[in-house]
């Protein structure tokens, strides 16, 4: 570059922030207001910046942009699902996709029965029927996001919801699959979930001022009265709704962080009422699984990880369950899909996601479980809830590191498998065919700093030397119980075939290795996720993999806290971090109940409005508040305008502390989207522009010396 520009400077005014005998001076809380004009001047600023500062990247993002798009089948077709619809006759479901548009369309054809499937060429198929061009819609609006997609039982018409801006604000509309015709019926801002009462009346969920879905409605086409059927008074769960798999009940479930309740609505009872399966118990989790004669259900009542039950269909307490499996320490049971033939379970054991499957017999009891095996070191496979319970094969979706994606279907009677549809990769100008031999995946293990083993995922090309010369990322989350599964990435192959290693940390606050793994990253052990990150690092180093000047990291949401958080903790150990729609002015955020989210996140993180422990322990880590004098590595921060998770003003205030407090010399960069969410900008040739974007980024920063 010929020249630096100056970044950006904030305005800084004094804010106190007085809370259990602390005092915080907050120069940036006047960007809480994202909508006024000083705000929104710094957000185009920082654009500016960033753009004039990456510039020189540019040949660099087109090559990786065409990498992906190379690689990419961009005129495609979904593996078509079968339904069938009384008195219609049955149908196979699909999505299209086109070179040069952004989103899909969805289809139905005539289905003859379920061991013919049309073909997924890419042609035109007979019968075939537009059910929703996503595409055409998209010329409305800067952003789209489709909510629900809901055929009604009888496959005459269907309730889809739509977001215009990123906001999770949705729209639901309803169109005659007979006619075409678009129904008068339209409901406002609402949430994205809903399911069909029966061929006419379909449920949908309002939230509050806080963004928590918390009442359930009832529309009936051509009224223009809605029902309530319910008001969740509890500020810490959320609601939310679904059709059992054979359509005769409406499922409803209110979840915290650590409780739920479940309810059954039957269409065919009147009134209309909601009946509770068991009672709200503080600290028990359970999940229900509707089978045509009785329910099966998960929980956590006297088991950590997780245990499995049977109840009448009539249920109404915990009394009435009886166990079938009473779990296993360390085998994290994660659900259950039950048909006539087989209960399908999906459970995490060693850090690995796995399917087993429990025979029914005539009477449908429950015989103990066959493991369907697979042979890679790590790998994803989760189960595709099919729609009909007297069925003969399941399907199940499969991925690894290096893996692309796979639809098996998988047989009952001989358990034989059938792969259905591969995702493929295409050839490369220049890397020729994909081959995943040319890669290699592996499991390393770290120690932290009380003795614990953290599980390291890593991949890279079978060519890369590893000899502390390579460039790394490493990604990162640890929280919410959620589990970082090893799948596959077309625009990952543009780091790896670069000579880079990516490497995946499977810190505590996750929940790879069960519901101590998360109990242990949360709430006053939050600290752990941290030190499990950088212990990750120092490991990858020590093995060989990546060279301590060559090493980046990445994380989004919670992720982009555990990112800020790591940088304070130890910012000499990296050369670069990406930190995506990050949660960095955590405390700020969770002491004000009138925010989104921030009521039902005291579970997870405390409540530091309420507890003086919580509020230093919070105060001790929240990345915003601990920036501090000294070397940082070069850091990007990406978000969005209309985010209502984690609001625009955190990464803002972030960057605006980091610059003035740290003295470093690297270049800290804010990029904002002005059209989009929580997950980025909308349509699939956008998100390969800011994944390419991101990854040049990174290369730029992380290049040999």
């Amino acid at each position: 570059m010929s020249s630096v520009p100056s970044p950006p400077v904030a305005t800084r005014r004094e804010h106190r922030r007085r809370h259990h005998g602390d005092t915080f001076v907050d120069p940036y809380a006047w960007m809480r207001d994202k909508t006024a004009p000083e705000f929104e001047a710094l957000l185009a600023a920082e654009n500016e910046y960033t753009a004039a500062m990456t510039a020189h990247q540019g040949a660099l993002r087109t090559d990786i942009y065409n990498d992906i798009a190379a690689r990419t089948k961009q005129t495609d077709l979904s593996v078509p699902e079968f339904a069938r619809h009384q008195g219609l006759g049955s149908y196979w479901y699909y999505a299209r996709t086109q070179q040069g548009h952004d989103y899909p369309s969805l289809h139905r054809c005539p289905a003859q029965d379920r061991d013919h499937l049309p073909s997924t060429d890419g042609g035109q198929i007979d019968g075939e029927e537009l059910l929703l061009d996503l595409q055409a819609l998209s010329a409305d609006f800067d952003f789209l996001g489709l909510g629900v997609f809901a055929v009604a039982p009888n496959g005459r018409r269907v309730a889809y919801s739509l977001d215009s801006r990123g906001d999770e604000r949705f729209d639901l509309r309803f169109r005659d699959l007979i006619t075409g015709e678009e129904l008068p019926d339209s409901i406002t801002d609402i949430s994205g979930g809903g399911a069909w009462l029966d061929d006419h009346s379909f449920c949908y969920l309002r939230v509050d001022a806080a963004w928590r879905p918390h009442q359930l409605w009832l529309h009936r086409l051509g009224h223009s009265e809605d029902e309530l059927l319910y008001t969740e008074p509890d500020e810490r769960f959320w609601l939310s709704v679904e059709s059992s798999r054979d359509d005769r009940f409406v499922i409803v479930s209110a979840g915290s962080k650590n409780t739920t309740q479940t309810w059954l609505i039957d269409p065919s009872q009147l009134p209309l009422r909601l009946r509770s399966v068991a009672e709200r118990r503080e600290g028990v989790e359970y999940d229900v699984e509707v089978a045509s004669d009785r329910l099966f259900i998960v929980h956590n009542d006297t088991a950590p990880d997780f245990a499995l039950a049977e109840a009448p269909l009539s249920a109404t307490s915990f009394d009435q369950w009886r166990t079938i499996w009473a779990g296993e320490p360390g085998v994290r049971l994660l659900g259950v899909s039950a048909y006539d033939r087989v209960l399908v379970i999906s459970e995490r054991r060693d850090g690995l996601e796995q399917v087993a499957l429990r025979p029914r017999d005539a009477s449908g009891a429950v015989a103990d479980p066959v493991v369907i095996e697979f042979d890679e070191p790590l790998f994803s496979v989760d189960v595709d809830d099919g729609d009909e319970a007297d069925t003969d094969r399941i399907r199940l979706h499969y991925q690894s590191l290096v893996t692309p994606p796979q639809v098996l279907e998988y047989r009952l009677d001989d358990g034989s498998r059938t792969v259905l549809r591969s995702r493929p990769v295409l050839d490369h100008p220049t890397e020729g065919p994909y081959r995943p031999t040319d890669y290699v995946q592996r499991r390393e293990w770290a120690t932290a700093t009380d003795g614990t083993r953290v599980p390291i995922s890593v991949v890279y090309r079978a060519d890369t030397v590893i000899d502390g010369t390579a460039g790394g990322l490493l990604y990162g989350y640890g929280a919410y119980e959620i589990s970082l599964s090893p799948t596959f990435s077309i625009a990952r192959l543009s780091l790896l075939d670069r000579g880079y290693v990516y490497a995946m940390a499977h810190v505590r606050g996750g929940g790879e290795l069960g519901r101590r793994w998360y109990e242990q990253g949360r709430l006053a052990a939050k600290q752990n996720s941290f030190t499990d990150f950088v212990a990750c690092a120092e490991r990858l180093i020590e093995l060989g993999y990546v060279a301590p000047n060559r090493l980046a990291i990445e994380g989004g949401s919670a992720g982009g806290l555990l990112i800020g958080a790591v940088l304070n903790l130890a910012p000499q150990l990296f050369r670069a971090a990406h930190a995506a729609v990050p949660f960095v002015d955590a405390l700020t955020t969770v002491l004000d109940p009138e925010l989104p989210l921030t009521v039902t996140e005291w579970e997870e993180w405390g409540d530091p409005l309420h507890d003086p422990q919580v509020y230093a322990r919070m105060r001790g880590y929240s990345p915003y508040e601990n920036v501090h004098p000294g070397t940082y590595p070069a850091i990007l921060v990406t978000t969005s305008l209309n985010d209502t998770r984690v609001e625009v003003t955190e990464p803002a205030k972030w960057v605006a502390a980091l610059r003035h407090t740290t003295g470093s010399n690297q270049p800290v960069l804010l990029r904002t989207e002005l059209v989009a969410g929580h997950a980025g900008a909308s349509g699939r040739y956008q998100a390969w522009r800011d994944a390419a974007f991101e990854l040049a980024w990174l290369i730029d920063q992380t290049a040999a010396e």
